[in-house]
């Protein structure tokens, strides 16, 4: 038989690279899946803070209305979501309507709709943004809900709320329909010409949650804690993955070593035969 003819035998020492080459790609993903996890929990410690801190916000009694002097200096991260009192007059002639996108903390409302941000003028010449509430779609009209457009003064309870985030996503306002997408006090009071000779303009606004108003429109409601607290889930679902390879690693390298060894040329002397020959 030729050379060429004869059968390929692959070596052992090529066989046992093949496993151990895997070794540190292995490692590698293995504490990939494991760092993964314990991200994951830290996520839940961070989230059981957040849960705690704005439960115990919006269950705490309502404060005044910060002064419009201080509005600029305010601290965002210890008021937000802090519930406040205010009396003040509507300008129903200027609401804005938000586009209602489905929230954590509204769980009542659902349903296709808007949020209607009516400006409301403190006696002191300051303008705050007030989130009256829901309206489904096709009520967007002042017309269609006259008994929830209060004339007099009113005195409201909401949580205080700084300008939501924008997202590469979030579609382009549009003040020529009375239209935007994000609660924006800046954005809704420099369309509607309340920076001219009315006084400051509040940075914040505030979710109203009473009184209702007659008719029930738009719809004010306290806000709720329901946000998702999934992260340990994912984090034993990352370390079930990390076990699941070391396992199959393990098994793989295993039978991969009893392969090698039960190939021609692994195997010991044969009975009655002379190693030496």
């Amino acid at each position: 038989m030729t050379a060429a003819a004869k059968p390929q035998r692959n070596s052992p020492r090529t066989s046992r690279r093949t496993w151990r080459g895997l070794v540190i790609p292995a490692t590698i993903a293995f504490a990939v899946l494991i760092g993964l996890g314990t991200w994951q929990l830290q996520r839940k410690t961070w989230k059981e803070g957040l849960i705690a801190a704005l439960t115990a916000q919006l269950a705490a009694p309502p404060i005044p209305l910060p002064a419009a002097s201080t509005w600029s200096n305010l601290d965002v991260s210890r008021l937000q979501y802090h519930r406040v009192t205010l009396t003040a007059r509507f300008d129903n002639a200027k609401e804005a309507l938000v586009y209602a996108a489905p929230s954590t903390f509204r769980p009542d409302v659902s349903g296709p709709g808007y949020w209607v941000f009516t400006p409301a003028h403190l006696a002191d010449g300051g303008t705050v943004l007030v989130n009256r509430g829901f309206v489904p779609e096709g009520r967007q009209d002042p017309k269609s809900r006259p008994q929830g457009e209060i004339a007099g003064p009113i005195t409201i309870v909401g949580a205080l709320r700084w300008p939501d985030t924008r997202h590469w996503f979030t579609p382009t306002d549009e003040p020529a329909q009375n239209l935007w997408f994000t609660g924006d006090p800046a954005a809704i009071a420099a369309a509607k010409g309340l920076t001219k000779g009315l006084g400051p303009v509040a940075p914040f606004y505030v979710e109203q949650e009473s009184p209702a108003p007659p008719g029930g429109l738009p719809h004010p409601g306290k806000l709720m804690v329901t946000l998702p607290d999934n992260h340990l889930q994912y984090a034993l679902t990352w370390y079930g993955l990390a076990g699941v390879l070391v396992v199959m690693f393990i098994s793989w390298a295993v039978g991969n070593q009893r392969e090698n060894a039960g190939r021609p040329g692994n195997e010991g002397p044969r009975a009655g035969v002379s190693p030496s020959l």
